[in-house]
C-alpha cells in the first residue's frame, strides 16, 4: 500500500458551547486505505469526519485533505475538492419525493452537463455496482433499510470519488444486512481503489473492512493500528470496549 498521505489531522480541537468534543485529534489516512474510527455513540466520530468534507471548521489545529487546509480553503477549491469525495450518511438521507434513481442522479445534475440518457446510464451502472440494479424507479418508501443504504452508497459513488466518507454505514441494520454492507464496502475499496474513512461502533465493520483503525476516546484518537492489532489488543480500555461486541 502506498504511504502517500491524503488526509491529515493535526491537533484538531472542536467544542460546542462548554462541551469540548475533540481535544486534540492526530492521525493520517493513506491514499487507497480503509481507515475506521471506532468509539461509543456521541464521542465525536461524525464530528471528526465532517471536518474532512468542510461541513465543519476546527476551533484550533487543522485538517488537510490532499494538501488543502480545510479551515482556509477557498470556496471554489472546496467545491472542486468535494467533487472528488463521496459521503454516505447514517440514515441514507434520501429525498422521499424523488425515486431511488433520481436520488443517485442528483450530484450529476448539479455538477455536470450530461444528458438525461447519459445520467440514467451512469446511475444504472452504480446501482448495479451496489447490487440493487432494479430500483431506479422505486420510491424510498418502497425500499428496505438495507436497500436505502445501498442507494445512498450509489449516490456517494456516482461522481467516481477518490475519497468516500462513511458515517455509521451499518447503523440500524440487522446482522445479516450489516454483514452484506460491510462486504460491499470492502469489495468497493478493493475494486475502485478509493480511500475509505469510516466511523462505526460495530466490530464487524472493522473486521471486514478496515486496513487500520483507531478509537476516539476522551476527545483523542488512540490505539491506532491494523485491524488485527486493534481487535486482539490487551489494552484494558479496548478490551472493555470491544469485549461485549465480539459475540
Amino acid at each position: 500500500m502506498s504511504r502517500d498521505v491524503i488526509v491529515r489531522f493535526e491537533n484538531l480541537k472542536k467544542a460546542f458551547g462548554p462541551k469540548q468534543v475533540l481535544k486534540g485529534v492526530n492521525f493520517e489516512v493513506y491514499r487507497g486505505e480503509a481507515f475506521c474510527i471506532m468509539g461509543p455513540s456521541g464521542c465525536g466520530k461524525s464530528v471528526t469526519i465532517r471536518h474532512v468534507i468542510g461541513l465543519m471548521k476546527s476551533d484550533s489545529g487543522r485538517v488537510e485533505v490532499d494538501g488543502h487546509d480545510m479551515n482556509t480553503i477557498a470556496r471554489d477549491e472546496l467545491r472542486a475538492l468535494r467533487a472528488r469525495m463521496g459521503y454516505v450518511f447514517q440514515e441514507a438521507a434520501l429525498l422521499n419525493s424523488l425515486s431511488a434513481g433520481e436520488n443517485v442522479a442528483l450530484p450529476l445534475r448539479e455538477t455536470t452537463d450530461l444528458s438525461d440518457r447519459e445520467i440514467r446510464e451512469k446511475v444504472n451502472a452504480k446501482l448495479a455496482l451496489v447490487k440493487v440494479p432494479d430500483v431506479y424507479d422505486k420510491m424510498p418508501s418502497e425500499l428496505s433499510g438495507g436497500m436505502k443504504k445501498r442507494v445512498g452508497l450509489a449516490r456517494a459513488l456516482i461522481t467516481d470519488p477518490e475519497i468516500v466518507l462513511y458515517d455509521e454505514p451499518t447503523a440500524g441494520l440487522d446482522p445479516e444486512i450489516s454483514a452484506s454492507i460491510n462486504g460491499l464496502m470492502r469489495e468497493l475499496a478493493q475494486e475502485l481503489r478509493v480511500t475509505s474513512l469510516i466511523v462505526t461502533h460495530h466490530v464487524g465493520t472493522v473486521r471486514t473492512v478496515a486496513d487500520r483503525v483507531g478509537m476516539l476516546d476522551d476527545g483523542e484518537l488512540r490505539y491506532i493500528g491494523t485491524a488485527d492489532e486493534f481487535l486482539n489488543s490487551t489494552e484494558p480500555r479496548l478490551v472493555r470496549f470491544l469485549g461485549p461486541k465480539l459475540d
